[in-house]
């Protein structure tokens, strides 16, 4: 294995509470470091602090969970250099790995077997602006068969949100080609009024809970 080290918040095992991964046991590996300043982020924890530690070690960590599913997260991700090298060992190892990013950065050096969660930040979140077009002209260059390792998730706080978010989809024909998860801000749009509105549009996109908010306390961390 390569060294080199991360600084990590955490690394835990839960249920995957988003993405079309939802529902599967998976080992989360929570790096430090955001600096965006997402309106209603619920991982602010991981802004500051953390621990470094060595890739081997982290590793050896999330494998001992034996998960049939990896997630790297943050925080942002991405912001780490050494990031990719941890991506790339455990790809190596044949491991199914999750990248969940905050859309800000480019994921154009990413391993391309690694799937990639990409965030893509709506009004409400005070960051509409720094979504970075060039990971959406990324997937959609990307060859047919690489275009099922990109998906894209938006969580919305209302209806000014949910108006963005399908003039998005219509600009660039997102749910043509790629997975678009649609979610709600836990305890401020209640899911049934997206629900109702993305079939009365007949939205060809999916509608997703945070399963770990509803399991167990919102927030609870290592969830």
């Amino acid at each position: 294995m390569t060294s080199g080290t991360l600084n990590i918040t955490e690394i835990f095992h839960s249920i995957q509470g988003e993405s079309s991964f939802a529902g599967w046991p998976c080992a989360f590996i929570r790096l430090a470091g955001c600096g965006h300043g997402c309106i209603g982020c619920d991982t602010a924890y991981a802004e500051e602090g953390g621990s470094v530690l060595e890739i081997d070690e982290v590793i050896r960590f999330a494998l001992g969970f034996q998960a049939p599913v990896i997630e790297i997260t943050g925080g942002e991700p991405l912001l780490q250099p050494a990031v990719h090298s941890l991506m790339r060992q455990l790809c190596d190892l044949e491991q199914k790995v999750l990248l969940e990013t905050g859309g800000f950065l480019p994921v154009a050096g990413v391993d391309s077997r690694v799937h990639k969660i990409i965030d893509l930040k709506p009004p409400s979140s005070g960051v509409c602006d720094q979504n970075n077009p060039e990971n959406i002209e990324l997937a959609l260059a990307a060859e047919p068969t690489h275009r099922q390792t990109f998906e894209f998730k938006m969580v919305l706080a209302g209806k000014d949100d949910y108006d963005w978010a399908t003039s998005l989809l219509d600009e660039y024909r997102l749910t043509d080609s790629f997975t678009v998860m649609m979610g709600v801000v836990y305890g401020t749009l209640d899911p049934a009024e997206l629900a109702a509105w993305m079939l009365r549009d007949r939205l060809r996109a999916r509608l997703q809970l945070q399963l770990h908010k509803y399991i167990w306390d919102p927030a609870r961390r290592g969830v």
